[in-house]
């Protein structure tokens, strides 16, 4: 096994070590044969499809059609593509053999034609990522790939609440999630800050809820309360409907899955702001206006229940997603055990403490989209106080709290804040935009392993996948979110893609350069890699940070 692996690796390696575009994949195939010879792709050339594979010609226009001008058109011979089905390949994987004869794609789901597609499409000139047709050859070299992913879950979260994002790059993001193979958009639609989605049946949710007054400037953890400066101008904006099935119907059509997140039961003040009877107080509460945790917490009442059923009734329509984020983090309790109602109400259910209270409102929310044919999804606060079996984890405060569901029986995704936050710096503060802190380089990225090695195969194989996040509370405009995300996504994607034993730092960075002539023809606007070492005075500052992290993780478990 390792000489087979090695054997595979040095194919993949091997790539990069010549002029051609197949030295520059990302995120590297399983399995890589350079042959001789090449093909050129003409107006004139013609596909043959499997009628199982119904589709695919929409595929090929969609992806390879807007820089070459061809139409593509189906025939029943001589044909320069020929896409065929196997029912033994992997849902997801596909055979790739190009020669002088033309292009053999083999697959068993219209999924696997898609990502053939995308292979085909990085081998091919930087200039196929234009939207505007180009006069050239389109050359592809010779050679034989079996692909398939890793994970079944590979993607990349977005928030919006923080600062709103436009809808064109919202499908601009989600372009580049089906570039490097991803296929999960985690859409972060709520927030202290910001409440983006439109809910017919309580349009204050977007008339108060999506406008805060003003938003502080600079980190406030380097600021006491009183010292506080606000930029004074109102910040808004939300997703009507017709958009998010709009957006939903573009990330479909690329084999991406969008997973809302619904923020419950914290993370909610927005909400409240909208409609103060949701809060513990019944005072009127502006949306927030400075980043941390709010302490206004949703009453644990029946309406506040049924407040939240009608929501995810509106966004279960909106969102086929077999999965529904209903976050569930860094939800304060203590006006659940000040206010008389949160003592009356454990008391009622036979509850001893708040953390159960959580677990009880976590578990209404499980029950209503199990009944609904949906599976609930939240960070892995929710495990605090219990969790119904049928509850998947989504684990951001490390990887030991993700294996502790595992090992009870959850299903998980990693997304712990050592190697997926990418709303930490990834390079020097001092020269680097503003961001939340702690430190997450390129390198560090790419290391991450999220399935470790050490437990039985049946806790292992609850490990769904990963996914990397990026919190908005310091990027205000696409470009600034482009730069934080890339190229730490591209090396995410080959964790979570590519065989563990294919990966390799070094040759990652060889093929990386080829793969930037993308982003730049895509107008993405990523962080060079390189020059991201920190001085001993930073990595002191980031090596306390790191330990406070920690400690708040700790506390927060209490």
């Amino acid at each position: 096994m390792l000489v087979l692996s090695i054997l595979l690796l040095n194919a993949v390696t091997g790539l990069a070590d010549d002029n051609s575009q197949g030295a520059t994949l990302i995120p590297a195939p399983r399995s890589l044969q350079v042959k001789e010879g090449s093909f050129i792709l003409t107006d004139k050339m013609g596909v043959t499809l499997a009628p199982q594979l119904g589709g695919g010609l929409d595929l090929i226009r969609l992806l390879l059609g807007p820089a070459t001008g061809f139409d593509f058109s189906r025939v029943d011979g001589g044909a320069g593509m020929r896409i065929g089905y196997d029912a033994t390949l992997h849902e997801e994987g596909y055979r790739l053999e190009i020669g002088t004869g033309g292009v053999d794609i083999s697959a068993s789901t219209h999924a696997g034609v898609h990502y053939a597609l995308q292979t085909v499409k990085q081998l091919l000139p930087v200039e196929i990522y234009s939207q505007g047709l180009v006069e050239q050859d389109w050359v592809l070299p010779a050679l034989l790939i079996d692909d398939q992913p890793r994970f079944s879950w590979r993607g990349l979260h977005l928030d919006v609440g923080r600062h709103f994002m436009p809808v064109e790059f919202i499908k601009k993001y989600i372009d580049l999630l089906a570039l490097h193979k991803m296929n999960r958009f985690h859409w972060h639609l709520t927030e202290d800050q910001g409440w983006r989605i439109e809910i017919k049946r309580y349009p204050r949710l977007t008339t108060v809820g999506s406008v805060r007054a003003q938003t502080v400037v600079g980190h406030p953890l380097f600021q006491d309360e009183d010292e506080k400066v606000f930029d004074g101008t109102a910040h808004g904006g939300f997703y009507t409907q017709e958009q998010v099935k709009g957006v939903v119907d573009y990330a479909a059509a690329r084999h991406v899955t969008v997973v809302p997140e619904i923020e419950f039961p914290g993370h909610a003040q927005a909400a409240i702001a909208a409609y103060p009877e949701l809060g513990n107080t019944g005072e009127q509460l502006k949306v927030m206006e400075d980043w941390g945790i709010s302490k206004n917490t949703l009453k644990p009442s029946d309406e506040t229940l049924d407040f939240y059923r009608n929501v995810l009734t509106e966004v279960m329509v909106l969102f086929p997603s077999p999965y529904i984020h209903i976050g569930g983090d860094e939800a304060p309790k203590d006006q659940w055990e000040e206010s008389p109602f949160g003592q009356q109400r454990m008391e009622q259910l036979g509850l001893t403490d708040a953390n159960e209270l959580q677990s009880w409102l976590i578990q209404q929310m499980d029950d209503f989209l199990t009944a609904n044919g949906r599976r609930l999804i939240g960070w892995d606060e929710i495990m605090q106080g219990g969790l119904s079996s049928n509850a998947t984890v989504m684990s951001w405060r490390g990887m030991e709290r993700g294996m502790q569901a595992a090992e009870a029986g959850h299903d998980v995704i990693m997304a712990p804040t050592q190697w997926t936050y990418f709303d930490y710096y990834q390079a020097d503060p001092d020269v680097e935009p503003l961001a939340i802190g702690s430190y997450t380089p390129l390198a560090q990225v790419y290391h991450f392993e999220p399935k470790p090695t050490g437990p039985p195969s049946e806790v292992r194989q609850r490990i769904l996948g990963a996914q990397g996040q990026l919190w908005t509370e310091f990027m205000k405009t696409p470009e600034h979110v482009e730069y934080m995300a890339y190229p730490r996504a591209a090396a995410l994607a080959e964790v979570v893609w590519s065989p563990r034993n294919n990966r390799n730092y070094d040759n990652f960075l060889l093929r990386l350069p080829g793969h930037m002539q993308r982003l730049d023809v895509l107008g993405v606007n990523y962080r060079p890699p390189g020059n991201d070492k920190l001085d001993a005075w930073d990595s002191f500052k980031q090596w306390l940070f790191d330990i406070a992290i920690g400690i708040y993780f700790w506390f927060s478990d209490l």
